[in-house]
């Protein structure tokens, strides 16, 4: 790679933008990293779907951050548009919903001027379905303007066809969500794709879920038919032959399971987290394929809003070589001992706590074990809520609390709480169950594996501990109000995630 960010030599780098509804919000994170941190250029750039949403914007010659910053303030609730008039006809109804609001206000808070976008130096091309013609339209930048985008994301049923010049234009995500063929055509030979479209494979019943889960077939079938055909075309070349495109083509797809609906999304911070879900993942992916990185951009400016509170939770420990997991015995004989922690989580900047994939928080507070010496000051603790295990169904929460023993040894309390619908517990049990681990030393998360375990047991949250709990609950704001938007922001985030994880059948990830 060079230091203006194109490829070597002659390499000619496509950035796709596929579709995948508005959990391209993801994408924007991407960008943010790609175009900003790593200072890559593209000589072609396809946008489908959704990804035309942030196509435009790439057109106009907005930065990564400001790709994302727009996705950071959006406000769902203004692109909400009912079909009220549609209503009547019931099941004979053009559509659900209209573009007016993303129209009248997203666009427009967007800052879209299309005489700009029509006016850009990038190669790119946005991908309309021609329902009249049959065939799929690739239209370049200078033929773009308001309504050929709306046509470019008007799903049926949803939002109606948009007809131009005699001609009925739909979403042409059931063609394809990504034009890979485009960007070959136009001799890329190195496609840099951004996947949104789930791959879970999970069916749920419900006209809905089934309704997104044929746009999945559709999307990764298709994907996967051009990944075997660029796999083809460089096998035939490795062995001499001249293969389907004449050239090696390599593919780097950074794809990832957004824990955000396709279209039913009413809270500002869900699309906030799948922004910085994405400078995450884009960071992380980069320094796996090796892609260097410039000085990672500040964090948007976080709220002053904080909050804490309180909680009780009790069981027992064994100790010695009857501990799962023990490396070396103590040489006493196995036992059980009581074991309790009393807690307090400091939430100092909601803002930031909400959106950061990590969702850390400190903890203070004291761990009581007669055998560990009583009672025992936390020295440093951290919590993490309902952070991703792989996939946003299966999340945990994660306890590390730091103290000393009666001898002043130090030892690390690790706690995990398992919020997993395949665990058949039920979300009770999972959030109030914490599975515990007192390790010899001061523990990071990265070096636990290899630690020595003193005991392990259990602790458990009782009904009367959670009535305190709920009831221990302090906001710092500035004004009342702030305080009730910001506990009842924390309320959003910690039911949509038991949504997320247990109420996938009603509806694939929580709309709040």
């Amino acid at each position: 790679m060079t230091d203006d960010g194109h490829g070597t030599d002659d390499t000619r780098r496509a950035l796709i933008l596929a579709g995948g509804g508005v959990k391209v919000a993801f994408q924007a994170g991407v960008l943010q990293v790609w175009l900003d941190e790593a200072g890559l250029r593209f000589d072609h750039a396809d946008g489908a779907s959704g990804g035309t949403f942030n196509l435009a914007m790439y057109c106009q010659g907005m930065s990564g951050r400001q790709i994302a910053d727009n996705w950071r303030d959006i406000r769902p609730l203004k692109g909400v548009s009912p079909n009220w008039r549609q209503y009547p006809k019931g099941p004979y109804a053009s559509s659900l919903f209209t573009l007016d609001g993303y129209r009248r206000n997203v666009f427009r808070a967007w800052g879209l001027d299309w005489e700009k976008i029509r006016a850009t130096d990038r190669v790119a091309t946005f991908n309309l379905y021609d329902f009249s013609r049959d065939e799929l339209e690739v239209l370049t930048a200078d033929r773009m303007d308001e309504d050929r985008l709306a046509a470019a994301v008007s799903l049926p049923m949803w939002f109606p066809p948009v007809t131009l010049d005699g001609r009925v234009y739909i979403d042409p995500v059931y063609v394809t969500d990504a034009n890979i063929g485009e960007a070959i055509r136009r001799g890329c030979d190195e496609l840099w794709i951004i996947w949104t479209v789930s791959r879970r494979r999970r069916w749920h019943d419900g006209f809905v879920a089934q309704y997104f889960q044929i746009i999945e077939t559709a999307a990764n079938s298709r994907l996967q038919e051009w990944q075997r055909r660029i796999e083809a075309n460089n096998i035939a070349l490795r062995h001499g032959g001249r293969g389907e495109f004449g050239r090696p083509i390599t593919v780097r797809t950074l794809q990832c399971e957004v824990p955000l609906n396709y279209l039913v999304n009413f809270s500002r911070d869900r699309f906030r987290q799948a922004v910085e879900l994405g400078v995450h993942q884009a960071r992380a992916w980069c320094a796996q394929q090796g892609v260097p990185l410039s000085a990672p951009l500040p964090c948007p400016a976080a709220g002053g809003s904080r909050l804490r509170f309180s909680e009780r939770m009790t069981g027992a420990v064994a100790f010695g070589s009857g501990a799962p997991g023990t490396r070396a015995s103590d040489g006493g004989e196995p036992g059980r001992e009581p074991l309790s922690v009393r807690l307090t989580v400091h939430i100092d900047e909601l803002d930031r706590f909400l959106v950061h994939p990590e969702h850390r928080a400190t903890i203070t507070g004291r761990i009581h074990c007669e055998a560990l010496g009583g009672r025992r000051e936390v020295d440093a603790g951290s919590v993490q809520l309902f952070v991703q295990d792989g996939d946003p169904e299966h999340l945990r929460m994660r306890y590390r609390l730091f103290f000393t023993d009666a001898a002043g040894q130090p030892l690390t309390l690790s706690g995990c709480k398992i919020v997993d619908e395949d665990s058949g517990h039920g979300p009770w049990a999972d959030t109030t169950t914490l599975h515990t681990r007192v390790l010899r030393g001061t523990v990071p998360a990265c070096e636990e594996a290899d630690a020595q375990v003193v005991a392990t047991g259990v602790l458990r949250l009782r009904l009367p501990d959670l009535v305190r709990e709920l009831a221990s609950f302090r906001v710092r704001a500035d004004t009342t109000r702030g305080r009730l938007a910001a506990l009842g922001r924390f309320g959003q985030f910690f039911a949509g995630r038991l949504w997320d994880v247990y109420f996938q059948d009603a509806l694939a990830w929580s709309p709040v």
